[in-house]
């Protein structure tokens, strides 16, 4: 069962427009019948405006999934301390009456008396071990003061039942923490009662007290178990419609920034292309000097030195030296040339 859409289906959808821009992007969608915004419960995407705006960390708590169910089972418990509480301010409304009006129903009752017992013969049962009638003879011999504090005890555990229903309905924290104190301080008591005398009756309520205080501290994690609070809340997190939404923007903000990085190497290797370019050029340049022939004017002049810096002139002089080299040993074989 999905408990988000039942949820929905019985309170309505919870729909909210966060003021971020990134998040109201993927909060809304544009449809056929207009614009519609996703539910913070359900997910599904519902037509028309928004249940409110606001900042993302503004949006109202929404119960989800399991979490509606543990509402529905608090509100069974709610509905069963409502019920006692009326049983009991019944009662002590009862004995405050009867406090004032002690001494006028104990002459009512010892007139209607013979007419009770005749009855409860008529229908089979022993009058003298009657646990009713010795209850009521029993309440009329008390003193005024005794039934005063019979009725106060009765009408505060009226109040206390009223408080644990109405935190219990409405799934609050300290109703929780409540619920499971004070009925947690009468257990002990219910253990001694059965103790005493065994019924369905006690058995019954002994054990849906059992049962709400085990309920209670397991489930929400009360005075740190399982976790604690820290742990109860991350549980209601979870599943959490903008947080999702927020989630889902983060790698994309982080996608665009290599990208833009990205960008910085390819410029800077644009520097080393030029310059490889101009280094290039200057190879070439230096090849064809090197290539062409030298020019007259860079020839050494005889009886001048050749430049030494100028690899040209140092190679035409040296070759002038040589033929100098050659003529003077031609005239030294052949003395008549």
């Amino acid at each position: 069962m999905d408990w988000s859409l039942l949820g929905c289906g019985r309170g309505g959808h919870v729909t909210y427009a966060p003021d971020e821009p990134a998040l109201r992007r993927r909060m809304t969608a544009s449809t056929p019948a207009g614009e519609a915004w996703r539910c913070l419960r359900c997910g599904t995407f519902v037509t028309g405006p928004p249940g409110g705006s606001g900042p993302a960390d503004a949006a109202p708590p929404v119960r989800r999934g399991k979490e509606l169910r543990s509402v529905l089972i608090l509100r069974i418990f709610s509905v069963e301390r409502f019920l006692r509480a009326l049983v009991f301010g019944a009662a002590a409304f009862g004995v405050w009456q009867f406090r004032d009006s002690r001494t006028s129903l104990q002459q009512d009752f010892n007139r209607d008396l013979p007419a009770v017992r005749s009855l409860y013969e008529d229908l089979g049962f022993n009058f003298s071990h009657s646990k009713l009638i010795g209850l009521v003879q029993h309440a009329l011999k008390l003193d005024s003061r005794t039934l005063s504090y019979l009725a106060i005890g009765l009408a505060a555990y009226a109040v206390i039942e009223v408080i644990e229903g109405t935190g219990l309905w409405l799934a609050k924290r300290w109703g929780e923490y409540f619920a499971m104190v004070a009925t947690s301080v009468f257990l002990p008591y219910e253990i001694y009662d059965l103790t005493a005398k065994v019924s369905a009756l006690r058995v019954a309520t002994f054990l849906v007290n059992l049962a709400l205080v085990a309920y209670l501290v397991i489930t929400k994690r009360l005075f740190g178990v399982r976790g604690g609070k820290k742990a109860y809340v991350e549980r209601l997190q979870e599943g959490d419609i903008l947080e999702q939404a927020a989630e889902a923007e983060i790698p994309t903000a982080e996608a665009e920034v290599p990208a833009a990085e990205a960008e910085v190497p390819a410029a800077e290797a644009e520097v080393p292309a030029a310059e490889a370019v101009d280094s290039s050029e200057r190879a070439v340049s230096r090849s064809t000097t090197d290539d062409d022939p030298a020019k007259p004017e860079d020839l050494a002049k005889p009886g001048e030195p050749a430049d030494p810096a100028d690899p040209a002139k140092r190679q035409d002089a040296s070759s002038a030296g040589t033929d100098e080299a050659v003529t003077a040993d031609h005239g030294a074989h052949h003395p008549g040339v």
